[in-house]
């Protein structure tokens, strides 16, 4: 059996594996939120429920109903659309009951996981024998915000998109890298701080060459096709392109700050009064995760500069600086995964 085949379906057996450690987790330590909604309708299930909590209910709402602009405020237009229309579409062929649309988000989580997987081993051979590419693999699979390319989330989704754009452009194939790319765009915000970088790795891949070039920058225009169409799309149902912007600032996020000045405040509360800090002050400990998955990510820019290539680590400052200028921790864990 190829390697790709095998890491393909050992991608989809730690996702089994971890959605069992989920349901036993559930068993012992109830839900600590009531999210108000759940996979199957009217009732409780302790094993189906791992997969919907949070942001999952935006995009049950999205593959159900459709996106709706309900004016200034929280907008389902706050979440980009290449993962919930997919959704729509598997679950309507499913018959359109809610569990329906669940139970297709879950299975393009997993198979875009394990898809991503593969297209990471791929990527990293071209600079790592065999061996170090498969490590690769598997710390990826087994940090542990990795739960989250298991949930009704987005998250596997834009990693396979963006692996897969990274690939296509540093092996010359150009129509894959844009169309991932594009894909990227349509999927989540922080697909449009990738581009820079996978700019880079398509110049590099480029080279000296008149034409390559010419087909670099036109696969890197393609790419930006995803965040554009969805602005225009927020156009004709809405005020503003960028209603998509404004409805992430209602959760608390904006952009603009000064990305390292929650992380020095977080810092000194735990220098200074780490005891009351994490005992009093609800989210504390769970910005402390965060906050610390992204400064492990941070520090190691320098090594992915000089053991890969500049445009791997302006992906990863980008991709987290964009978050923590808002001053927000929530999700910067899942961001670097």
């Amino acid at each position: 059996m190829p390697v790709e085949s095998r890491i393909f379906i050992t991608a989809l057996a730690f996702r089994v594996l971890s959605a069992l450690l989920a349901f036993l987790a559930n068993v012992v330590f109830p839900q600590h939120q009531d999210q108000g909604f759940g996979v199957l309708p009217r009732q409780d299930h302790q094993f189906w429920d791992a997969f919907a909590r949070y942001d999952a209910g935006w995009y049950h709402g999205i593959a159900s109903v459709g996106y709706e602009y309900r004016g200034v405020g929280r907008n389902n237009l706050a979440f980009f659309p290449a993962y919930p229309l997919l959704m729509r579409a598997g679950g309507w062929v499913l018959g359109g009951r809610q569990q329906d649309y669940y139970f297709v988000g879950i299975l393009i989580s997993w198979l875009a996981f394990a898809g991503a997987m593969t297209m990471l081993y791929r990527l990293a051979l071209l600079d790592m024998p065999r061996a170090a590419a498969l490590r690769a693999v598997m710390y990826s699979a087994v940090f542990p915000f990795a739960y989250f390319f298991g949930m009704v989330y987005s998250e596997s989704l834009f990693l396979l998109a963006m692996v897969a754009a990274a690939y296509g452009l540093r092996t010359q194939q150009w129509l894959v890298g844009g169309v991932a790319g594009a894909v990227m765009t349509a999927t989540r915000v922080t697909g449009m701080m990738a581009v820079p970088g996978l700019a880079l790795l398509a110049w590099r891949a480029a080279g000296a060459d008149r034409r390559g070039q010419l087909h670099a920058v036109a696969a890197v225009a393609v790419s930006m096709i995803g965040i554009t169409a969805y602005s225009a799309f927020n156009w004709m149902v809405s005020p503003s392109p960028f209603t998509w912007y404004e409805s992430i600032t209602f959760w608390g996020y904006h952009p603009g700050g000064n990305p390292f000045s929650g992380v020095m405040r977080l810092l000194q509360a735990l220098l200074l009064r780490p005891y009351q800090f994490l005992t009093t002050e609800r989210m504390a400990p769970y910005d402390v995760l965060n906050a610390f998955a992204a400064i492990g990510a941070l520090s190691l820019v320098p090594v992915i500069w000089k053991r890969f290539n500049a445009g791997y680590a302006l992906i990863v400052v980008a991709a987290l600086m964009l978050p923590l200028s808002s001053g927000q921790f929530e999700g910067l864990g899942r961001y670097t995964a």
